[in-house]
């Protein structure tokens, strides 16, 4: 725990301070940001405060009253319920605004983890809880630089394994077929041998299984892709290195001479709606103004209302994909020309975002409760998704 960090982030927020609570590991936010040991057996509350000046104070059942001991502050017990109120309102007499990992209306859900019940106590002794999701995209969800390095290092070890896995899959089809699954275990083989590690296999997803979110193939199930299928490669993982962060990226294919009309219409609806999503991010970031996730989410507006075509592409994919011939092999477009640049693009706006405002560097909240570590802490490659007429297997 970086505590004068967090007290000056507290000055800066006007937030008297940061109320730390937890039992039977609720929150493991709180463990990740103090550097408390998961391993703990927590069956009793504790608070942890965190003032924006002063020193921290630890509030500890006395079972186990050692729990919070590796935190600098004075530690106060209890034992029956009284004494817990009792010690609390002292504890918080000199605080009036506390954050606490809570999001009014459960807006940010990933953040919104202190019960009602608690909040409903700290409200009946006057406090105003604010939430702590700016604080926690701060201490907890902020890349450091050997973590965007892994970040790069395992883009470029997917991007290579995407690459070969086209050819792949081009080869099997032309050679008597290949399914779902057995590109996914190729995959996996690939992943090994890059010293890559993943949470979940790739997605290797065929026709109407790519319109099925969070799709599995599976040996029980197999199913074949062929010449004039829609395929789609959602493919993440991270170097099998301590705080190594995901890279992940998703490509659709198709396995022919060209796609369809239809295809190409709702591609270039989610490609320009990821466009407009991109640049309005680097327009803030190159402009030096802060930058919240809704007003990216805003920008992809005028795209919704085409939304309805996306939804049922899916069921139309094998009928306008009959007549499809020259099957050749799969192939990623334009990969080894872009990868350098890209690379130095990434650095570059890295020092830009790092010289206009720390606060703006690489910060990505996570749903699955490990900002730093988990699969979700990486965020989708923008590389561009090239159409070339005249590749045989095309993949976009």
């Amino acid at each position: 725990m970086d505590l004068a960090a967090i007290q000056s982030a507290l000055r800066e927020c006007n937030i008297d301070a940061w109320l730390f609570y937890d039992h039977h590991h609720r929150d493991p936010i709180a463990y990740r940001v103090l550097g408390l040991p998961t391993s703990l057996m927590v069956t009793r509350r504790w608070f942890y405060l965190v003032p924006a000046e002063g020193e921290p104070i630890k509030l500890v059942h006395k079972i186990e009253a050692g729990h919070l001991d590796s935190l600098p502050g004075k530690k106060h017990q209890y034992s029956g319920w009284q004494e817990l109120f009792d010690q609390l309102k002292a504890i918080l007499s000199r605080h009036r605004d506390l954050a606490m990992q809570y999001s009014p209306n459960n807006s940010v859900f990933t953040i919104s983890l202190v019960d009602g019940g608690t909040i409903d106590l700290l409200r009946g002794l006057g406090k105003n809880i604010v939430s702590s999701a700016d604080l926690v995209a701060q201490f907890e969800s902020t890349w450091t630089e050997a973590q965007i390095q892994s970040h790069f290092a395992a883009r470029d070890s997917i991007d290579s394994i995407v690459a070969a896995s086209f050819k792949e899959i081009g080869k099997r089809v032309r050679n008597g077929g290949t399914k779902e699954h057995e590109i996914q275990q190729w995959f996996m083989e690939a992943f090994a041998r890059e010293n890559l590690s993943t949470d979940d296999p790739p997605i290797v997803a065929v026709n109407a299984n790519a319109g099925n979110p969070h799709y599995e193939p599976h040996s029980s199930h197999p199913v074949a892709i062929r010449e004039g299928d829609l395929v789609l490669l959602d493919v993440w993982g991270k170097k099998n290195t301590p705080g190594a962060v995901y890279y992940d990226i998703t490509w659709m294919g198709f396995v022919g001479a060209a796609p369809s009309g239809r295809m190409q219409e709702v591609f270039e609806i989610v490609r320009d709606a990821r466009d407009a999503g991109v640049k309005t991010v680097l327009d803030a970031i190159n402009s030096g103004r802060r930058i919240a996730g809704w007003e990216v989410d805003r920008a992809l507006t005028p795209v919704r209302s085409q939304r309805h075509e996306i939804q049922t592409a899916s069921a139309n994919v094998t009928d306008e994909t009959k007549d499809i011939e020259n099957i050749a092999a799969v192939r990623l477009v334009d990969t080894a020309l872009h990868r350098e640049a890209e690379h130095k693009k990434s650095r570059n706006r890295y020092e830009q975002q790092q010289a206009a405002s720390p606060a703006l560097l690489n910060h990505v909240p996570r749903a699955r409760n490990q900002p730093a570590y988990g699969r979700g802490d990486h965020r989708h490659h923008a590389d561009g998704f090239l159409l070339r007429p005249g590749l045989i297997d095309h993949f976009f």
